[in-house]
């Protein structure tokens, strides 16, 4: 498996934000107050995939109110919208009978996933998360799902990126199981293949974390303490974002809806069995990282441990001729050896027979 490697991390800033991160705000929505802080956005883009069994036709289009006519078009629809304004987002609440409450959770943002029905549409509010690999930072956007009798419409915030690439695919492709169901099997396919990208997250975190347990082993020092914690947080991070997705598709699950068909049913518990999935080895990442904390701090102490030795051991050798040397340092007169033609290299002689000797019976011992 390749490993992507690591960026450099210089500086002061590697203890408080070791991939230069600025700090954002998760949650800055207040329900109490109805408010949303999101800004409109600069681009948008209408993407709509009409089709039936027979044929498939992808249109991008100019205009909100160009989307009006499939409301009551006889084939189904799949109405992308990337980039949310708020006059926009109203004028097709509005046009296809969209509950207000819901228009102001698409409008919302640092929303929990959540799911709703209301006035025969189906509702659903999830993040869609990518693995940042020139930041090894976890990035998300909030999409909104609204399911109507033969339309599917779907909010996006971020027109530049999504994953539902494999779902355009598969509209486009003769007799595909996607053309042949109705806007139920569609909704599921949007989510399983959110659902799927969390799968390729992990993996990205997974490789993060097999360099880290490499990097704590060999080179136990500030900067990979710094890693550690800024990698625990991003898992906390996708922790946090995917654990009320589990919520959200059992509310499908027990939906006692018209526009939910009993045969589809099953491929949304395929989509509950995956998101639990994502929670467990999220947890089990969790753990690693948490795992990877104390080897970090074992290794220092093994280090620190080291250097004791290595400065215990000098000490001792250095015990014995620091004592001959302090005895024939005494300025007494009568000293017999003082008188010595030879008595320096005596001394000195001795001092070295010590210490190999010392150093002799050490490394019998096994102590270095």
């Amino acid at each position: 498996m390749a490993v992507k490697k690591m960026l450099p991390i210089p500086g002061v800033l590697e203890v408080l934000n070791p991939f230069k991160l600025k700090k954002q705000r998760i949650m800055n929505f207040n329900p109490a107050e109805g408010i949303s802080t999101r800004q409109p956005a600069e681009n948008t883009k209408i993407t709509v995939f009409d089709y039936n069994s027979n044929l498939c036709k992808a249109i991008v289009l100019e205009k909100i109110e160009d989307t009006f006519p499939y409301l009551e078009s006889s084939h189904l629809s799949w109405i992308n919208i990337d980039g949310i304004r708020k006059e926009e987002v109203h004028a097709i609440c509005e046009q296809f009978m969209i509950h207000q409450l819901i228009e102001e959770d698409i409008l919302s943002v640092g929303q929990r996933a959540k799911t709703d029905e209301i006035n025969d549409r189906l509702f659903c509010l999830l993040p869609m998360i990518y693995f940042n690999n020139e930041t090894s930072a976890v990035d998300q956007e909030q999409v909104s799902i609204v399911l109507g009798k033969n339309f599917v419409i779907s909010f996006q915030e971020d027109p530049s990126r999504d994953v539902f690439d494999p779902v355009r695919a598969k509209l486009l492709l003769q007799g595909s199981r996607i053309r042949n169901g109705n806007a139920d099997y569609l909704c599921y396919s949007l989510l399983d293949i959110i659902v799927d990208n969390y799968f390729m997250v992990l993996d990205n975190l997974g490789e993060r974390i097999e360099l880290m347990e490499d990097l704590v082993q060999h080179r136990p020092d500030t900067r990979a303490l710094a890693r550690i914690n800024f990698l625990r947080r991003q898992i906390f991070l996708f922790k946090r974002a995917i654990s009320p997705v589990r919520e959200l598709v059992n509310g499908f699950l027990k939906s006692e809806s018209d526009l939910l068909e009993d045969n589809v049913t099953k491929y949304y518990k395929d989509v509950y069995d995956h998101i639990i999935q994502c929670n467990d080895l999220a947890d089990n990442y969790r753990d690693t990282v948490l795992n990877l904390q104390e080897m970090y701090h074992t290794q220092l102490n093994l280090k620190l441990n080291e250097v004791m030795k290595v400065l215990a051991v000098v000490t001792t050798l250095m015990a014995p001729p620091t004592l001959l040397a302090g005895i024939y340092g005494m300025n007494f007169h009568n000293m017999p050896e003082l008188e010595s033609r030879n008595g320096y290299f005596y001394t000195l002689g001795g001092m070295g027979i010590l210490l190999l000797l010392m150093i002799f019976v050490f490394k019998k011992r096994g102590w270095f």
